[in-house]
């Protein structure tokens, strides 16, 4: 076809599909867009007027300090040169020369036992900078995930360490593995798109984070209503948009199964919202906005592991699973536990993640349909149970490898946790914690008075008494009245 596809070198070199490149930079825009600015703005409205500031810095600076670390290391660990079957080679990815290559995942290359080739490297049709950019937002998104467990208590100079350390030491292990050609990769363990690189992983590290900081003050435990419900909305509604370029920029393609996934991944989001919500109504006589957002949240983490490899009415039945038994869980189980009761889960994030994303992992297991599988998948013959053959090996997959995930998340983080715990608190100080936003960055989300704020009626009492000897001096009959109420919240 002559035109606008034709090479044009050097900027447009003949391996360049321009609209598979387009779409992956409009899905790691998307992607970026659920963190900076969504769960900025989630977080933040979802918590106690006190800890705005502070909740929406913590993933603020996630965001910035993961793309830092990513170019200069991690991204290779992930993605890179095999080191250990787990682990690749880090290493910086910011040469001019690199970057402007054909992306290439190199070890995702499969041999035959006699040395011959079975399939090529993944070669996606656009640059490395391309993949390199997107494959950021995933982790960024990751490592702000965990944060929400940790809101309204952990100190701020501890997660900035602990960013760092967690994307090196935990998620680079789970991306590997699973995505950059790692042995569960290779040995056909299904995660399309992040239902156990990203939500699990997120989840037990959240868990574990929880429990070593410590719990909230007891009274923020008790009473924690967001401070505005209407922009927590606004959040969550960037999450779900996003999420369109999370699981449709997953094959590295505009082809058939990203058209799959973005529908597959809307309608099990919308169908977890409305089972959630029913939930509700039946145990608790209302609909909740947080109840909605939660469901919303499970929908999107339980159909990611196959968002791409499953028919849309498997997609159905995926969204009303992951809107009763993440509930089950967190209204049941977690209040019959003492061990969950006693873990802090600020926004419940075990719940909706980590629940959900091992929930839709094993359901993928027992759904992913073999033609659609075929589209995309390394290991041939790769299908769900429901559809026979390697069904059941395929399930067993799943679960090994949402174990090992689990278990590598619950070592790494309680090891980085213990070690910054020996130079930094991991906790804020009592003082502290009373105070909120003011003590831990000397900023509050909103002008008015109250959750702790002093009012200075000595100072105010001073100007009224100054303002009313101006009016005596300009009107001599000027009578005392009431000109204002001050609202003390």
């Amino acid at each position: 076809m002559a035109g606008a596809y034709d090479a044009s070198l050097p900027s447009v070199p003949d391996w360049l599909n321009k609209g598979d490149n387009a779409w992956q930079l409009t899905s790691a825009t998307l992607v970026g867009l659920q963190s900076m600015p969504g769960l900025v703005i989630l977080y933040a409205s979802i918590v106690k007027k006190k800890w705005a500031v502070n909740s929406a810095f913590m993933a603020l600076y996630a965001f910035a300090a993961v793309l830092l670390c990513w170019v200069l290391l991690c991204y290779k660990m992930a993605f890179g040169d095999e080191l250990l079957p787990f682990w690749g080679k880090g290493g910086p990815a910011f040469d001019q020369g690199y970057l402007k290559g054909q992306a290439k995942i190199p070890e995702t290359v499969r041999i035959f036992g006699n040395g011959t080739t079975e399939k090529e490297a993944t070669m996606p049709y656009f640059p490395m900078a391309t993949l390199v950019y997107f494959q950021f937002t995933f982790a960024a998104i990751t490592t702000i995930l965990v944060a929400g467990s940790v809101l309204g208590r952990m100190n701020i100079k501890a997660w900035m360490a602990f960013v760092p350390l967690w994307l090196i030491f935990s998620y680079t292990v789970g991306a590997y593995s699973l995505w950059g050609g790692g042995f569960l990769y290779h040995w056909g363990v299904i995660d399309y798109s992040g239902g156990y690189v990203i939500h699990l992983s997120s989840g037990v590290a959240g868990f574990v984070a929880a429990y070593w900081v410590g719990p909230r003050p007891q009274a923020d435990r008790e009473r924690f209503p967001p401070n505005n419900v209407l922009l927590m909305l606004a959040g969550a509604g960037l999450l779900w948009m996003g999420w369109s370029g999370f699981n449709g920029g997953a094959p590295y393609a505009a082809n058939l199964t990203s058209s799959i996934a973005v529908l597959n991944t809307n309608l099990s989001a919308a169908t977890s919202l409305l089972v959630w919500t029913c939930l509700d109504v039946i145990f608790f006589g209302k609909p909740s906005v947080i109840g909605a957002i939660q469901g919303m949240v499970t929908g999107l983490a339980g159909v990611t592991p196959g968002a791409g490899l499953i028919q849309t009415w498997a997609a159905i039945i995926i969204g009303i699973f992951s809107g009763s038994i993440p509930w089950a869980s967190m209204m049941i189980i977690h209040k019959k536990s003492t061990l969950l009761q006693q873990v802090d889960d600020t926004l419940a994030v075990f719940y909706t993640h980590a629940v959900a994303g091992v929930l839709g992992g094993l359901l993928t297991g027992l759904f992913a349909h073999p033609d659609l599988c075929v589209l995309l998948l390394p290991v041939p013959n790769t299908n769900g149970a429901f559809y026979g053959g390697n069904g059941g090996k395929q399930f067993l997959k799943q679960l090994v490898g949402a174990a090992f995930i689990t278990v590598w998340n619950v070592v790494s983080t309680t090891l980085i946790l213990l070690a910054i715990k020996m130079f930094i608190p991991l906790r804020m100080a009592e003082e502290e914690l009373g105070i909120g936003d003011d003590a831990a960055h000397g900023e509050e989300a909103y002008a008015l008075w109250g959750d702790g704020e002093k009012f200075d009626a000595t100072r105010h009492e001073t100007q009224m008494q100054q303002f009313e000897r101006d009016q005596e001096a300009a009107h001599p009959s000027y009578v005392h009245g009431a000109r204002g109420v001050t609202i003390v919240l």
